[in-house]
């Protein structure tokens, strides 16, 4: 039971040292670049010539996925959560190798790719994040983790209208509107739901006699850890 606890806390750490990695080359490539922030989506950075380093960003936060999505699925948490986190880190990955497409040039394939690899992981991440903030309403995280993904749906839409819009033929560009803005908010939003997954499960392996996986009788009633006892021991 120890040597389990061990390794999950040494996966949770794996996951907050790629989370944070990932989120520093990432800064690093808006610092390099200088582009414009505000109407820049973060997409149009790949053609920069130091873009290289967003694939970099975006495979470390898909390798902070699988490993919080592995460490959910090992502990029990419900099988949706971390199928939907692991799904998003795929997406991540997608997003990486596949560009979109300079701005005017009609959508390709591998801007296709890109752009709905985006949308599902946009989508998925917020889920995951109020599947599990349910499971666990009592601990002390998931106010936090409910209201960061309630935040990303609500930009979510902020982010899909625009294109709604293009697809009946309304000529509106990222000029016009403050794009890069809210894509940045939903990243930020999105990418700190997944460390708050991880400091859920880090509080649970904290609690005492909760270090390995659940028992066998919670597996076979379903049921996961009673959270209420995390905001006891605080």
């Amino acid at each position: 039971m120890a040597s389990q606890a061990i390794s999950g806390s040494r996966m949770i750490l794996g996951g907050y040292a790629a989370i944070g990695a990932g989120a520093v080359t990432m800064l690093g490539l808006h610092v390099v670049t200088g582009l414009d922030p505000v109407h820049t989506v973060i997409s149009e950075y790949a053609f920069e010539a130091d873009g290289w380093l967003l694939p970099v960003s975006l495979t470390l936060f898909a390798v902070a996925a699988t490993v919080i999505a592995v460490l959910l699925a090992r502990r029990g948490e419900d099988r949706r959560a971390a199928l939907l986190v692991g799904l998003w880190g795929l997406c991540m990955l997608l997003i990486g190798a596949f560009p979109t497409d300079e701005p005017g040039v009609p959508l390709s394939m591998s801007g296709g790719i890109h752009r709905y690899a985006a949308f599902v992981a946009f989508l998925t991440m917020p889920v995951a994040g109020l599947l599990l903030a349910r499971r666990h309403a009592a601990g002390p995280c998931a106010r936090w983790v409910r209201l960061l993904s309630l935040a990303s749906l609500g930009v979510l839409v902020t982010v899909v209208v625009p294109y709604v819009v293009r697809m009946f033929g309304i000529d509106l560009t990222n000029e016009e509107i403050p794009a890069g803005v809210t894509q940045r908010l939903l990243v930020s939003f999105e990418v700190t739901v997944l460390a708050m997954l991880a400091v859920m499960e880090r509080v649970r392996l904290t609690l005492p006699g909760r270090g390995s996986d659940i028992s066998a009788n919670e597996r076979s009633t379903g049921r996961g850890l009673d959270v209420s006892a995390i905001g006891r021991s605080l």
